[in-house]
């Protein structure tokens, strides 16, 4: 048996990935992948009948026998969720997904072992086994797209908690005000996602407004609603001081959470996604300061913070790695 199915379950979008997994050891060769729309994300009974009718025809247009020739499908997708018994709880993003037993319904159609996990666990893992945390046995792997979520590998293995609730740091408050990020003000998330730039921007951009000082790329109130963290992002590229403020701003509160949990929990390494990657220039040197000033000197010093190896692909890989620790 030597191909794999990773089903990647978000909140704007899904993905469905046939990879071949001959080459142990080595990262998988991903054969095809298949992006699904969001319109039928809020009814599970209809989102998982595409899912299902997207990875039937990626087997067959590439020839793989599901039962027989595959080691099994990695589901990823966002929490709360039950890995144990293969049930997505609720997550916010997904609020008619209430207690699905996506497992069970995709094990007993294809007869093979499913396995389901948070997808910042799933991330954590995936570069754990082929990224930038290979050799290490400590890493904090850091969502930071739509959403900022943790997934903990500590002592070599998936840290989950009692009941699976690990690693919600973006439900940590970071300060009394700010952006809304995981219903909480101020949070860790409302800070560092893409959502969370957003209202800084909008934030940033009103009080630029009231003093009619707005940006040339932003200059009527209707622009304010459309922005999203990549547009801001080429503006600050630019050279743009208010999309430089704006990105700046994430970046000291993303160094006031990277030392927190360098403090408590220690690690090797934290490695930070998606928006992360693709603005690492912009974000980093706040947050680095920061990270410098608030947290201690000897766990620091041992911590090193790097953007995904995988880069925008963790979240393809994320799903896949389940079928390598699963099988363990």
């Amino acid at each position: 048996m030597a191909y794999g199915f990773g089903i990647d379950i978000g909140g704007t979008k899904c993905a469905v990935t046939l990879a071949d997994f001959r080459q142990e050891g080595n990262l998988p060769d991903i054969l095809e992948r298949r992006s699904l729309p969001s319109r039928n994300l809020s009814d599970p009974d209809a989102m998982i009948s595409m899912l299902i009718e997207t990875l039937d025809d990626i087997a067959v247009a590439n020839g793989v026998d599901i039962q027989s020739e595959s080691i099994g499908i990695g589901i990823s997708c966002g929490g709360p969720l039950d890995s144990e018994r293969g049930v997505i709880m609720q997550p916010p993003n997904l609020s008619r997904w209430k207690n699905v037993p996506i497992v069970r319904i995709f094990s007993e159609r294809y007869g093979v072992d499913v396995f389901l996990e948070n997808d910042a666990n799933a991330c954590a893992l995936a570069e754990y086994e082929f990224g930038a945390g290979v050799g290490r046995k400590n890493i904090i792997f850091l969502t930071f797209g739509t959403g900022l979520g943790a997934g903990l590998i500590l002592d070599g293995r998936i840290y989950r908690g009692a009941n699976g609730m690990a690693g919600e740091v973006g439900h940590v408050r970071l300060s009394e005000f700010g952006p809304v990020g995981y219903g909480k003000s101020g949070s860790f998330e409302g800070f560092c996602s893409g959502e969370g730039i957003r209202q800084i921007a909008r934030m940033k951009l009103l009080e630029a407004m009231q003093r009619s000082d707005l940006p040339s790329w932003c200059d009527r109130y209707e622009k304010i609603d459309q922005l999203n963290a990549k547009v801001i992002a080429e503006q600050a590229q630019a050279g743009d001081p208010v999309a430089l403020d704006i990105y700046r701003t994430s970046g000291i509160m993303l160094g006031k959470g990277l030392a927190i949990l360098v403090d408590i929990l220690n690690p090797e390494m934290i490695i930070i996604g998606s928006i992360f990657c693709r603005s690492h220039d912009l974000l980093w040197p706040s947050a680095e300061a920061m990270l410098r000033r608030e947290s201690l000197s000897v766990g620091r010093e041992v911590c090193e913070v790097v953007p995904a190896k995988l880069g925008e692909r963790v979240g393809d890989y994320a799903a896949l790695s389940l079928l390598i620790t699963g099988k363990r």
